[in-house]
């Protein structure tokens, strides 16, 4: 997986099965006070995910995580920039071609009660796909045996497929909807807070599904969450999305541990750590309110909040900066050796959109005791 962050459009890196190029996404809502009646959601965003990885997007609520879950599924249509699924434009496919797409991208939604329809068994919902795409099992006897395999697969039984969704626990229905988003056999799965809804302990269990199969089969995924400590342990490299824009990617490590962003260095001083002796004395709290998407502040859309803004904030918006650019020394991040074949031709360069980026652990009037 690679998620890139540039000013300028890249070419494509090898092995790459998703990009995404200055997307750009409006919607017309009532008139603000200020008399603004378009709402940028999606602001020139840049994202690529390789084969068989896995990229986190995280950020606050409202910030276009969804929006662009539901532009890369052609549930929107882009003002402008380019999404391209292995070299094709999938806003360009119509008929069979378009229908021979759909099956190669699925989504799992968030609420694994509202996401399955109460009428139906289980298997009839993960073999439902099948009704549309006929060609990819022919006969009966084939989808029974596929259906058999699916749940096996997630960890269910065979005898479930005559159950409904009423007589599944939390974390079950979301294997369900796993089992259902593997139906047509998909290269790139969205995953929309896919554990947000579970208890902690079915969290592990459906993440570590979700990794057997990803080494099992070669899915890439698309893991979209608020849940930090979860992205830390799935994920291979991190977007950030602050109001419509990826504002810093990098690898998980370098993310995580060495922020270039203030934004993101905010998010990941609140998150929680189970080992008392990684928890930071102090920890940085934002001041002020989340601006309005309606009417985003000038220059850097952060700046309202950072404490390290200047008055070029106010003017400039910043262009994405690598580590190195910025000073700052990052990790060689070691690829899964499971993945080393996919991940070795990737870009893993940590880049952030920030005029001052994080050089030292200063962070001035924003800290906080803990405790």
């Amino acid at each position: 997986m690679t998620a890139t962050l540039t000013a300028d459009t890249p070419t494509p890196v090898a092995g790459t099965a998703l990009d995404v190029q200055n997307v750009t996404k409006t919607f017309q809502v009532q008139r603000s006070a200020s008399g603004n009646d378009r709402l940028t959601a999606l602001d020139g965003v840049s994202l690529s995910i390789g084969r068989g990885e896995t990229v986190g997007l995280v950020g606050e609520s409202g910030c276009g995580k969804s929006t662009l879950a539901r532009t890369l599924m052609l549930l929107e249509t882009p003002d402008s920039g380019s999404i391209t699924f292995e070299g094709q434009n999938p806003f360009s496919l119509r008929g069979k071609e378009l229908l021979a797409w759909r099956r190669r991208v699925q989504m799992v939604f968030q609420d694994p009660f509202a996401s399955l329809n109460s009428r139906m068994t289980a298997g009839e919902i993960i073999s439902e796909p099948w009704a549309t795409h006929r060609s990819l099992y022919r006969t009966s006897r084939e989808r029974d045996a596929r259906l058999r395999e699916l749940l096996q697969l997630v960890g269910l039984r065979p005898s479930d497929m005559k159950k409904s969704p009423q007589e599944f626990s939390g974390g079950q229905r979301q294997r369900i909807g796993i089992a259902r988003a593997l139906a047509l056999n998909p290269d790139l799965i969205i995953l929309d807070e896919p554990v947000s809804a579970l208890d902690l302990s079915v969290q592990a269990q459906v993440l570590n599904l979700l990794n057997e199969l990803q080494q099992k089969l070669g899915v890439s995924y698309l893991f979209i969450s608020h849940d930090l400590s979860v992205v830390r342990h799935v994920t291979d490299r991190v977007a950030v999305m602050y109001l419509g824009r990826i504002i810093e990617t990098g690898s998980t490590e370098d993310v995580f541990d060495r922020p270039l962003h203030p934004y993101t260095a905010a998010l990941m001083s609140a998150s929680p750590k189970l080992d008392p002796s990684a928890r930071p004395e102090e920890r940085i709290v934002l001041r002020g309110e989340l601006p309005s998407p309606l009417d985003p502040p000038s220059g850097c859309r952060f700046r309202t909040r950072c404490w390290k803004a200047q008055e070029r904030c106010a003017t400039e918006r910043p262009a994405a900066r690598t580590a190195a650019e910025a000073g700052r020394a990052t990790t060689a991040l070691p690829a899964p050796t499971v993945r080393d074949a996919a991940v070795g031709s990737q870009d893993f360069t940590q880049m952030a959109e920030c005029h001052f980026p994080m050089e030292e652990p200063d962070y001035g009037d924003q800290l906080t005791a803990v405790g």
